[in-house]
Order: structure tokens, then C-alpha cells, then sequence
């Protein structure tokens, strides 16, 4: 009895440093969430990282006037993986289906979102949602882990209101529905928003920044990738699909600010995974899983800051909790940790806690293997350098170079899924990586000596262990595995890895089927390839 008293006495003291309270007053209301998150964009691509080819002011008010993390590092350098981590706070090869692509979520991993919903907040989503994962009957979780959805609203092709960027982008009216997710809350309820916009997830309207006052003489592209003209303009028509998810952003801080609740609103902003570009997405280097992360609530959390402390998905879940004064009781045990002392402090640049690392993985991103294989990867950033372990080195990373024609037949489609007249067909080959005119050119040139280093890059096999100063090249291209400087460090990097890949009881790890990852059924379309060469 006397101890719970004490512990009350404290979280009651705690709530009031978290949010203040006067005089003579009662504890202010608790804050309302609006999360949003972009579908594959990179960590330098925000107009507040440089980026002076893309404009995001929405993303750019929020890092301005509340915190920028420098270095956050999603779940994994794809969707459903990472999004997985945020609303349960573990790692993705910790949650079982429900940690990988496309796979099924079983009820037991239930996601924060249902917490805060028993703890009187108003909660829903718009857009993507925690996906793609097979949602159903039991075992299976009958609802998305974000919540309800709100997608209603929509617009109409050729309709006069239809104000989309390009033809590609998706027709869900984002901010439309966010409006109609507040005009159901009950008054005074707090409210938790994920807003999940499906860009600049592929597929593009090529071309379409040719409409938007843009220039390819302005776009900074990646030394990993070939400065083309092609490639320059698919960079901008990525560009105007990021610019839309912060349109949609900035209408719905707009819409707060109208209604009174911005200032009591913490807004997080951030992305599931880098760019779809070859050697970027489903890739465990920096522009795969080094995704840009803001958070604004100026009345507790002190703005204008930069953090450069490495940091995960997996500390979301135990922040929203901490802030929204919800018990994690009902979750599996959470992995990460609360960002709350980095919100709160004063300081910039790195701050000192209690970890000083971030960990991320991958297995099976899309069909793109024999018999579904995946590409397992484990990384850990800490300090200036990025660690990769690629478990199955013998495997193709970006998908087999050639694919059968169907699953009862042993004809194959043309090597790296060129035709006759020297035309590319993405879905025939390495096909982790989007359908983009930037992969076509890059494997239509494979053979070219200006391009082939950049097929090399994209495709080509990599060692079991990379490691690079990603301070002095974030287009991670020099490994410094080899060298043997660096072995002191790796032998320390690597214990830290396999260290905490022990204590979560990653299967790939500590077994006993370390290729557990590779039975779990898949709920999206596949594709039949011919067993490899290291298998016969």
C-alpha cells in the first residue's frame, strides 16, 4: 500500500514537471499526437536538411520551431518492417509475421494505438496505415494497427477540385479526412492522428515536375546513382510527391492552429524508409534507412534544436506513451526508449543517454528470389560509422538477375530482364528495386564503362561485413572492412550487434531455425525465379 502511494505521488509529480500547472489551477489537458509519415523518402531530402530542390515548409516549420533528429534510423529499409516498429516499440525480427513484408499480424502484438484508444484518446488514420500485412480473422488482428481508418474523402478524377500534383499520386484527400477524424472527437478528448500519405511511393508520373517550376540543373543527385538527365528528372518527380504529403501536412497544422489545438498538439514527422531508388530503399545503407524526423510541441519541448544522438522507430512507441500518460501494460515487452529527455533538455548536437546506437534490419522486402528468399541484413549505426552485417552474402541484394516466365514453366525472361531492342522490364529482374526510368537506364547501360560501376552498386553482390564513416561518405562507398585499421573497431561493433541481437532473441542469432523469417507465408503477388547457382 505504501508503495503505491509513493508511486503515485511521483507520476503525479512527473505529470507536473512533464506539463506545468499554475497556481491555483488543475493539470492541463494531456497532448494531443499528430504523426505523420512519408512513404520512402531519404534523411537529406526536407528543404530544412539543404534540399533546395524540394520545398517542404511544413516539415521545415516543424524542425525549425521544435527538434530535428539528425540521425534517425527507421525499423528497416522498408514499409512494413519499420512501421511495425514504431507502434510496438520492438524490433522487427522481435514481432514474428507481424515484423515482416506482406505477411500476417497476429493479435497478440498489439500496437500502442490500441492503448491510447483505452485510455480515452480519440485515434485513427488516414492514407497507409501500419502495411502491408494481412489483417483478418483470429489469430489474425481484424483491424490495422494504426486504428480506424479515415479514407472516406477522396478526389474525383477530372473533377474541378482535383488539385493533385501528379497522376500517380494517390486520390485519398489526406487533410479532408483529418478534418472529419475531428469533427467526430468528442470535445476536450485528446487525439492521436497517424497520417500515413502513400508518397513518393512509387509508381510516378514521369515528367510531372516540368509543371512545377523546377530545373535539372538544380537537383543534387547521389554519386551512387548516374547524373543523368534521366535520372535528374525522376529525382524531381519524387520531389513533387514529397511536396504533396507536406502540402497535406500543412493543412492540417493549418487546421489546428484554427481550431486551438496546435499548441497543444505534439507533431512528429517523419518517413518508413529512403527513397526508391537503387541502392537506397530495401538497402541497409544510409539512403535506405537514414530517414529525416522532426518533432514540434514548443510549450515543453525547448525548439530550434538539432540532436545528433542516433536514434529508432523502436523509442516512438515508448515516448507516445510516456507523453500521452498511457501504461504500456497490454503491449509485449517494448525494446526501445523514451525520447522524452532529449525533447525536454536544452542541448543540442549529442546528447548524453543511456544507449548511443541505433540497430535496424531486413529480410524479405519483395518476391525477388527463389522460393521467396530474402536479403537478411542487420546494421547498427553508433558514433560516425555504419555497420552492416549482410547475413546471406551469396544472395543477389537487390533480387535474382533473371526470373522464370511463370511457376509451371522453366522458361526464363531475358538476363537482367533486357529484350531483344535492349529494353529493360523491371518486374523481370532485380526486383526489390522499383520500376523506375532510373533503374531501366542503369541496367540497360550495365555494360557501358561510363554506367557499369553504378549497376555494380545497385546490383551487385556485396561481403558479409561493410562498414563506413558515414560523417565523411553518406553515400557509403568506401568499405572500410577490408582495411585493417578499422578491425579493432569492427571486432567492437560487431560485439555490440550481436549483443543486443542476443538479448531480443533474434532467430537469425540465437536459433534454433535461423531461417525461420523464410517459412512465413506471403499475402501478396509472387514471383517464381530459378534456383540459384550456390544452391545446386
Amino acid at each position: 500500500m505504501l508503495l503505491r502511494a509513493a508511486c503515485t505521488v511521483l507520476s503525479f509529480f512527473f505529470i507536473i514537471s512533464l506539463f506545468g500547472c499554475q497556481e491555483g489551477t488543475t493539470l492541463e489537458k494531456r497532448p494531443n499526437i499528430l504523426f505523420a509519415i512519408s512513404d520512402d523518402q531519404s534523411f537529406l531530402h526536407t528543404g530544412f536538411a539543404g534540399a533546395s530542390w524540394i520545398n517542404t515548409p511544413a516539415f521545415d516549420r516543424v524542425a525549425r520551431e521544435g527538434v530535428c533528429f539528425s540521425n534517425c534510423y527507421a525499423g528497416s529499409p522498408g514499409c512494413a518492417p519499420s512501421r511495425s516498429s514504431i507502434v510496438t516499440g520492438r524490433y522487427h525480427w522481435q514481432n514474428e509475421q507481424a515484423g515482416q513484408h506482406a505477411a500476417g499480424w497476429f493479435d497478440k502484438y498489439v500496437p500502442f494505438v490500441d492503448l491510447l484508444a483505452a485510455n480515452e484518446y480519440h485515434t485513427g488514420y488516414t492514407g497507409k496505415g501500419v502495411g502491408p500485412f494481412k489483417y483478418g480473422e483470429p489469430p489474425l488482428r481484424s483491424q490495422n494497427a494504426a486504428g480506424e481508418v479515415y479514407n472516406q474523402l477522396a478526389y474525383e478524377e477530372g473533377s474541378p477540385d482535383d488539385e493533385r500534383f501528379a497522376e500517380a499520386i494517390r486520390s485519398t484527400n489526406y487533410s479532408a479526412n483529418f478534418r472529419q477524424f475531428m469533427e467526430q472527437r468528442e470535445e476536450d478528448t485528446p487525439f492521436f492522428f497517424w497520417y500515413g500519405a502513400s508518397e513518393p511511393h512509387r509508381a510516378y508520373e514521369q515528367d510531372s515536375w516540368k509543371r512545377y517550376d523546377k530545373s535539372l540543373d538544380s537537383v543534387d543527385v547521389p554519386v551512387f546513382l548516374p547524373d543523368t538527365e534521366e535520372v535528374r528528372g525522376d529525382l524531381l518527380d519524387y520531389a513533387v510527391e514529397i511536396e504533396w504529403f507536406d502540402l497535406h501536412l500543412g493543412r492540417m497544422i493549418e487546421y489546428l492552429e484554427e481550431i486551438g489545438e496546435l499548441d497543444n498538439t505534439i507533431i512528429i514527422v517523419t518517413a518508413d524508409n529512403g527513397m526508391p531508388f537503387p541502392r537506397a530503399k530495401a538497402n541497409a545503407y544510409e539512403y535506405g534507412v537514414h530517414v529525416p524526423m522532426a518533432v514540434r510541441f514548443p510549450k515543453e519541448f525547448p525548439g530550434g534544436r538539432k540532436v545528433d544522438n542516433p536514434v529508432s522507430f523502436i523509442d516512438l512507441a515508448p515516448t507516445i506513451l510516456e507523453l500521452t500518460q498511457t501504461s504500456s501494460e497490454g503491449m509485449l515487452p517494448i525494446s526501445g526508449q523514451s525520447l522524452v529527455d532529449l525533447l525536454s533538455s536544452e542541448q543540442e548536437g549529442v546528447i548524453p543517454n543511456s544507449r548511443g546506437y541505433a540497430l535496424a534490419g531486413r529480410e524479405r522486402h519483395s518476391s525477388s528470389r527463389y522460393q521467396n528468399l530474402g536479403y537478411p541484413q542487420r546494421l547498427l549505426r553508433q558514433g560516425d560509422y555504419l555497420f552492416i552485417w549482410n547475413i546471406e552474402p551469396e544472395r543477389w541484394p537487390a533480387g535474382a538477375p533473371q526470373r522464370l516466365v511463370s511457376d509451371s514453366t522453366e522458361e526464363l525472361h531475358p538476363l537482367y530482364g533486357i529484350d531483344e531492342e535492349g529494353m529493360h522490364h523491371s518486374d523481370w529482374a532485380f526486383t526489390d528495386i522499383d520500376a523506375a526510368p532510373t533503374k531501366s537506364f542503369i541496367v540497360e547501360n550495365y555494360d557501358d564503362p561510363e554506367y557499369a560501376r553504378y549497376f555494380e552498386l545497385s546490383v551487385g553482390k556485396r561481403p558479409e561485413y561493410e562498414l563506413f564513416n558515414v560523417k565523411k561518405d553518406p553515400n557509403c562507398l568506401t568499405n572500410l572492412a577490408t582495411d585493417p585499421e578499422f578491425t579493432g573497431l569492427i571486432n567492437e561493433l560487431n560485439e555490440t550487434m550481436l549483443k543486443v541481437l542476443t538479448e531480443t532473441e533474434d532467430p537469425r542469432v540465437v536459433g534454433p531455425d535461423p531461417d525461420l523469417f523464410e517459412s512465413y507465408p506471403r499475402y501478396s503477388p509472387m514471383r517464381y525465379f530459378p534456383k540459384p547457382d550456390w544452391m545446386l
